[in-house]
């Protein structure tokens, strides 16, 4: 199935064609900046205008950076704070006139780490980690997700949040060597497999193409790779979970969240009169005959 993935980052939104059967790109990669402030209004008309750029009619995958329960935000770590409690789904799907599918953008990655990459065929934990402005998790048991763990979230050393002490805007700012880097990032892949006993790491994101440059500072019982799908991981796999859910639920993917529409002129009088007699029905159970009504003007 042909499906439009969308990554929405903190700097940039990103689309592509995506087969969902071989995970392949079908077009060329758009981008367009990420509008700052990222509001919701923002983010969905830069996202229209997305979709616009490809012509494309029918159903829209995208990852996002929070929290995403039943369609709607929960979190906002990195992204504008009016996105809490947003129906992201739903808001999309108005403002683009597709069906639209919400889905956290680290989970997106793991969806298509685990169709097409370094997950695929895996069995029992595993485990992957994106890297870059943050660090986004998914865990997957016997190839299914358990969704929205955020585990860059963590506390973790000397009561630092994980992302804040190991990400890679971190080692940017702090200009940190890689050996210093890949101490730090190891101390938390300890913890995690202290606290989760996975069978394989992956690691995605920014830093995994510099993966040999810090890799060596680990001290793991973990099988640990990077990821195979690179930069195009969120679109793949927003793509693939749009496939999914568009496939459970056909009927209500063909009618995304907008106002209702307006009757045709033709069917209007006749949807008065119809309106009016249930009224006059209600209103008087006995039956009687009605005079004919005047025709509208």
């Amino acid at each position: 199935m042909m499906i439009l993935g969308v990554d929405i980052g903190g700097s940039g939104i990103k689309g592509a064609l995506i087969d969902t059967e071989t995970g392949e790109l079908k077009s060329d990669r758009i981008r367009i900046e990420t509008p700052q402030p990222a509001t919701p209004k923002a983010v969905a008309k830069t996202l229209k205008e997305l979709v616009d750029r490809f012509e494309w009619k029918g159903p829209v995958g995208c990852g996002f950076p929070a929290t995403i329960h039943h369609g709607i935000a929960y979190t906002a770590a990195n992204i504008d704070k009016e996105w809490i409690n947003v129906p992201v789904d739903k808001l999309f799907s108005s403002v683009i006139g597709q069906p639209c599918y919400v889905i956290n953008d680290a989970d997106a990655a793991g969806i298509a780490e685990m169709k097409f990459g370094a997950g695929k065929n895996e069995k029992g934990v595993v485990m992957m980690l994106t890297i870059g402005t943050g660090i986004g998790s998914a865990i997957f048991v016997n190839g299914e997700l358990h969704p929205n763990t955020e585990l860059g979230h963590l506390i973790f050393k000397k009561g630092h949040i994980a992302e804040h002490y190991c990400s890679d805007s971190v080692r940017q700012n702090k200009d940190l060597k890689w050996n210093k880097f890949g101490k730090r990032f190891g101390k938390f892949l300890n913890y995690l497999e202290f606290l989760f006993n996975p069978d394989l790491f992956i690691i995605g994101g920014g830093c995994s193409k510099n993966f040999d440059k810090f890799s060596d500072q680990f001290k793991l019982r973990t099988r640990i790779t990077t990821a195979k799908t690179l930069n195009y991981a969120g679109m793949i796999g927003a793509a693939v979970n749009a496939a999914e859910q568009h496939a459970k639920a056909p009927a209500a993917a063909e009618a995304p969240a907008e106002p209702a529409a307006k009757p045709e002129a033709g069917t209007e009088k006749e949807a008065a009169e119809q309106k009016d007699k249930k009224q006059k029905k209600a209103e008087k159970p006995e039956p009687r005959k009605a005079e004919p009504e005047k025709a509208a003007k």
